[in-house]
């Protein structure tokens, strides 16, 4: 099974656990590492050439789910690399290098605000400011999104209208968990479709992974999409926004345990729990559910010698800093482990969108 991996590009004093001490209008005053700290992901990705045997799946599974890759034992893994504009705006070459490196570049906002503490138009105004600032960089379409501290939960489930407004194509930004300052614990636990029925609300519904009509890499989408649709969608823009109203989500990972959904995605729940913790429930998630396994972290999490920020609360400084010398090593034996790719490649989207 071919999972995702998804990088959050955020800077160390942007995150939202510092949000109470670190004012937005303050940004320019810290030093930003994030130049180094993708650099040291971009070495690691090109080193982790997926030449392992796989705990998900034999050699012909994988190989049945990529889209169009000629030897995955020599393919180099890659990553979909969600963007904050703020810092796209002021290192453009760090962006072009994502991109040039094989890299999905995707749009993380601009200003890392949550979207529930924003209206519906200054969100608006925020993804679409990010989005243009990502596509002028790169030259193509921008598609995907996630929220900053995915912060889109049953109070602000409006952002999906605005989003398809906008031309996104799939949203990664629900985590199906009880979270105090995010989750979202009623939604399916695995990729699906959010459609708009014209009145602002929304229905759920799966997307089917283990369709016989779709084994060469191509979901079947419960009939509502098809690799050809998703390249048209690309194609044009309005056809989302103006006939279809939805829009793909693919949920933060979770394994269900005594009627709850625990997470064991990544960030600071890759430093904290046991690996093996990990490494069971992404086995189980592609060997028993059939599904792929949405990993993410961000570039501050590899960097042990990021300036330390002593106004912080107790509980957010732990959050922050627990075990940040585990993630490397840690992200280099997943890497071999399983196999990892973009969000496009695991939809089939032609790239050049």
């Amino acid at each position: 099974m071919l999972n995702i991996l998804t990088i959050d590009v955020e800077d160390y004093f942007q995150v939202h656990a510092f949000s109470r001490v670190i004012r937005y209008e303050d940004w320019g005053n810290y030093e930003c590492r994030i130049e180094r700290n993708v650099d040291r992901i971009l070495a690691i990705l090109n080193e982790a050439t997926q030449n392992s045997n796989f705990k998900t799946q034999n050699l012909k599974e994988v190989n049945s789910l990529t889209h169009d890759l000629n030897n995955s034992l020599t393919q180099k893994v890659h990553g979909t690399f969600f963007v904050l504009g703020w810092l796209a705006e002021r290192y453009p070459d760090l962006i072009r290098r994502i991109k040039d490196e094989g890299h999905e570049i995707a749009c993380h906002g601009y200003a890392h605000k949550l979207i529930y503490h924003q209206s519906k138009e200054e969100f608006r105004e925020d993804i679409r400011r990010a989005k243009g600032i990502l596509e002028d960089i790169i030259g193509s379409e921008v598609i995907g999104y996630r929220a900053p501290s995915y912060s889109i939960t049953n109070k602000s489930r409006w952002a999906f209208e605005v989003l398809i407004e906008e031309g996104f194509k799939y949203d990664s930004s629900i985590f199906p968990i009880h979270h105090d300052f995010y989750g979202f614990p009623s939604a399916p636990r695995f990729p699906f479709i959010i459609s708009l029925n014209g009145d602002s609300n929304f229905e759920f519904s799966m997307l089917n992974f283990e369709s016989e009509e779709n084994k060469n890499s191509k979901l079947e989408m419960n009939n509502l999409l098809t690799h050809s649709l998703i390249n048209q969608m690309s194609n044009n823009s309005s056809l989302i926004t103006q006939k279809l109203k939805f829009i793909i989500e693919f949920p933060l990972s979770t394994v269900r345990f005594v009627n709850m959904n625990l997470p064991i995605s990544g960030g600071g729940y890759f430093r904290l729990l046991p690996y093996r913790v990990i490494e069971l429930g992404l086995m189980k998630t592609n060997r028993k559910e059939r599904k792929p396994f949405i990993f993410y972290f961000h570039p501050w999490e590899l960097d042990m010698n990021q300036p330390r920020i002593k106004t912080a609360s107790p509980l957010s400084k732990f959050r922050h800093y627990v075990n940040l010398g585990r993630t490397e090593d840690r992200l280099k034996r997943l890497l071999r482990e399983f196999a990892f790719s973009t969000v496009k490649e695991v939809l089939g989207v032609d790239d050049n969108h």
